[in-house]
């Protein structure tokens, strides 16, 4: 009986999946929600072409919209079996039509997932994850976070790798997202552990973004690694963490007061990859992530969660295969979305999604 309910679950998704592409759900029509009221949903690819791109992250700075991503030939090693992705940064004035303002590289890193934050002095921070491969054995030797500035939104600092002094820090780390608070960056590292293969995270703080030391160490298992942090208005802060080892992996949920250093976290009883979220006016939550649903069918999801982090499946963006790492940004009274996605392109291309924000009420 349990086999022919998850059957029927599946039928049903892949039908309103396919009734909302007819209606042109990633469109400029309309379609219907469950309480039917009208919903507008509006995608656009707004970079595309011969390269991979993927990994977003979205942001309003001085008045103006960015859009940051890596850039290269594939997920990791290019056409001369190098790893070298470099990071794109869009701009745009109203969301629809982007131009780049930037592109970052670095001589013997692969630049990956820049995440856009601002900081107390109002500077655009882009944090990025510094890999360095071997190009003879393809073997990971290093990861080393890197970090570039723009006071005006056109010109950016070189990344410099960031100073971490913690006990956990092995010379694989990554710093994913920043998040600030009262004139403190928080973000969380995952140091990878070979051996395992597992990795250590722990919550860092900064007030420069380029010195970062400890808050708060986990022992977590099943191999966590991706991390975002937001706070909520009482200041008490959020984590969502993605571990890939366990059978099923699950994401965490965390809530912490400050100093943020004794944590409630459970499990969320489903799988989360490149998992961005935000708080919004209510204090509900909207997270987005990849969907692993369907083995072997991934789509971006958007959910709707609360503090206590129960979430709920909002809507599927137009997506498939390569696809995820969104970044949330509230504009007005929309919610707009970057994601990338290879449903469209023999490469990943990276798309903005407009919609209500009432959808998330």
């Amino acid at each position: 009986m349990k086999r022919i309910i998850v059957l029927l679950a599946v039928v049903v998704y892949l039908a309103g999946y396919a009734n909302a592409q007819s209606a042109g759900y990633g469109s400029n029509e309309s379609m219907k929600d469950d309480a039917q009221h009208d919903v507008r949903i509006r995608v656009r690819k707004v970079w595309g072409s011969d390269k991979h791109c993927a990994f977003t992250s979205i942001i309003k700075f001085k008045g103006r919209y960015y859009l940051s991503f890596r850039e290269a030939d594939s997920h990791i090693f290019d056409d001369d079996g190098i790893a070298r992705g470099g990071t794109r940064i869009l701009v745009s004035d109203d969301g629809d039509h982007w131009t780049s303002v930037a592109h970052l590289m670095k001589d013997g890193y692969d630049l990956r997932d820049p995440k856009l934050s601002i900081t107390p002095d109002n500077r655009l921070m882009v944090i990025i994850g510094g890999s360095i491969y071997n190009p003879t054995t393809k073997h990971l030797d290093g990861r080393i976070p890197q970090v570039s500035f723009s006071s005006d939104g056109v010109t950016f600092t070189e990344p410099q790798p960031v100073v971490i002094d913690s006990r956990t820090t092995n010379g694989k780390d990554w710093i994913w997202r920043v998040d600030w608070l009262d004139g403190i960056g928080y973000g969380v590292c995952y140091s990878m552990i070979d051996s395992d293969p597992q990795a250590v995270i722990t919550l860092l703080k900064t007030t420069d973004g380029i010195h970062y030391s400890d808050v708060a160490n986990f022992d977590l298992p099943d191999y966590p690694n991706e991390t975002t942090v937001r706070f909520l208005p009482d200041k008490r802060m959020l984590m969502m963490v993605r571990t890939d080892a366990g059978r099923p992996s699950e994401g965490y949920w965390g809530v912490s007061n400050p100093p943020y250093t004794d944590w409630e976290l459970r499990k969320i009883g489903f799988r989360v990859g490149g998992p961005d979220f935000i708080v919004t006016d209510d204090n509900s939550i909207v997270l987005g992530t990849r969907s692993y649903f369907i083995p072997g069918s991934y789509k971006t999801v958007l959910m709707k969660g609360t503090v206590e982090g129960k979430f709920r499946e909002v809507c599927f963006l137009p997506s498939a295969g390569d696809t995820s790492y969104p970044g949330l940004l509230v504009v007005g009274d929309e919610l707009w979305v970057s994601y990338y996605s290879t449903h469209a392109t023999p490469k990943a291309a990276v798309y903005v999604a407009k919609m209500p924000l009432a959808m998330f009420k």
